[in-house]
């Protein structure tokens, strides 16, 4: 499991280190919004909820919320934790006018699955 999780951490500072990231052609960009509670991401209750099935897939559906909802972000850090028995994603970002903002994707569909 140790392995999973840093091979995850590995995979996703190497996607967060390029300056422009290009979604794969294999991503639909696949994650869910609920009209019962806003997913917009500021809580694991309010967790965008991404429906990718493999790692490389849900990664970039992660960042192409990500550059829909804050165009022009920047990556500030990541960690994989656990709440609830599910795995998230928590990504910290800086706004394109600077504001720090904490975003959370529930990452239990695809996490693990190569």
């Amino acid at each position: 499991m140790k392995k999973i999780v840093l091979l995850f951490v590995m995979l996703t500072l190497v996607v967060s280190c390029s300056t422009s990231k290009k979604s794969s052609d294999k991503t639909t960009g696949n994650y869910s919004t609920s009209a019962t509670v806003a997913q917009d991401g500021s809580s694991y209750e309010k967790a965008v909820i991404i429906k990718e099935k493999s790692e490389l897939t849900g990664v970039d559906a992660e960042y192409t919320w990500l550059k829909k909802n804050y165009p022009g972000y920047k990556m500030k850090s990541q960690a994989v934790k656990n709440y609830n028995k599910k795995p998230y994603d928590i990504l910290t970002i800086l706004t394109a006018s600077g504001e720090e903002k904490v975003i959370y994707f529930d990452i239990s569909n695809f996490y693990g699955h190569f």
